[in-house]
């Protein structure tokens, strides 16, 4: 723990913490959807909606993958993360921790910037468990997190108040939250090494197939392997297939996918890995816009997907085991069903870390 004494805030009551952010749940699923101003029932002046709206078409601007759709797509899966039932779900295994926390720390969070809003859950469980937050946000975030803890600012200011947003250095703070590559992991525990933290490395998603999958799941895979451009760490990289699996099933379900190739960013990594791959004479099925490369490898490039075909399901079940640390979420039967890996509740915690537990245990 920090020798630093803790920074006396008063945050805000757990119930008010959990009703700010239902209220934020409901504005971000209003962006979401792109539907006009409703009125101040929403807790905004029509002037800020617009604000907000405003900064969600002009992330792509600052960042080509941030498009007008994935980040509403993100802000209506926060939308339904904050459902009041949902967050009162989430809290109530940690209301004895909640009802005695003591003096606040201050947190800092450092978010990656793959996907959009991807720090949003750190500083959530960092306000709910009545702390302050320090974000040093990604050159990539485009503006967007600025954006989310204004709106958390106008909708209950007191809780805003305890949040500061920054691309330059952290500064002093009494526990961290980082996420990065495996090299800057190396970086975060050498420099944090002497504070409570949280460290997260690279980590894929894989999902596995039994043959039994229907048109409409193997349809819904294409979400999991593709939204987000499949950039983070809960996007399906590798497929485990039964050795006579038919992989046109899949390629004939991803096909509304295929607007991915009239992307820029996406269609020169799909160029680059087929001519690097084609010299080198490896076997390859390509449908336009993804390439799908037989490789027992967990991490597939950007613009590709691996398989491994498998006889007997145990040794799958043994690989995964062995991966463990490598892999963010399954998506099969049995496991994460198809269609719903980019949708988290929020218990469903990064790299298995109760983030909530973890910062109780601060006070």
């Amino acid at each position: 723990m920090s020798s630093r004494p803790p920074v006396k805030v008063h945050p805000p009551a757990p119930d008010e913490r959990l009703a700010a952010f239902a209220q934020l749940g409901r504005v971000f699923a209003l962006l979401g959807a792109g539907a006009p101003w409703p009125g101040h029932a929403c807790g905004l002046a029509e002037a800020e909606y617009r604000e907000a709206d405003d900064a969600v078409k002009r992330a792509s601007g600052l960042n080509a993958w941030f498009t007008e759709e994935q980040v509403r797509h993100m802000l209506r899966s926060l939308g339904v993360m904050l459902a009041p039932s949902t967050l009162e779900r989430w809290v109530l295994p940690h209301a004895n921790g909640l009802a005695r926390a003591g003096d606040a720390r201050t947190v800092g969070i450092i978010t990656a910037g793959n996907i959009p809003l991807v720090g949003f859950h750190d500083l959530l469980s960092t306000l709910v468990a009545g702390h302050s937050g320090r974000l040093r946000t990604s050159s990539d975030d485009a503006g967007l997190t600025r954006m989310a803890v204004g709106l958390l600012t106008l909708i209950a200011p007191g809780l805003g108040a305890l949040v500061e947003v920054t691309e330059g250095r952290l500064g002093p703070v009494d526990a961290v939250i980082a996420t990065g590559s495996d090299n800057t992991a190396r970086y975060f525990e050498h420099y944090f090494g002497h504070l409570p933290r949280i460290i997260r490395r690279n980590r894929t998603s894989v999902a596995v197939l039994d043959g039994t999958e229907t048109a409409d799941e193997l349809a819904a895979l294409g979400e999991d392997m593709f939204r987000y451009f499949g950039l983070g760490c809960r996007n399906v990289g590798k497929l485990y297939l039964p050795v006579h699996f038919d992989l046109d099933r899949v390629i004939g379900a991803i096909l509304p996918w295929g607007h991915l190739a009239q992307h820029a960013k996406w269609a020169n990594n799909y160029d680059y890995h087929k001519a690097i791959w084609l010299m080198d004479r490896v076997p390859l099925i390509e449908n336009g816009f993804v390439l799908f490369k037989e490789d027992a490898g967990l991490h597939s490039p950007l613009g590709s997907i691996h398989y491994e075909r498998y006889t007997d399901r145990e040794v799958v079940t043994t690989a995964l085991a062995a991966h463990a640390e490598r892999i963010q979420c399954v998506v099969g039967h049995g496991h994460v069903p198809f269609g719903q890996a980019q949708c988290p509740a929020p218990w469903d915690h990064a790299d298995g870390v109760d983030t909530l537990a973890f910062l109780l245990t601060l006070t």
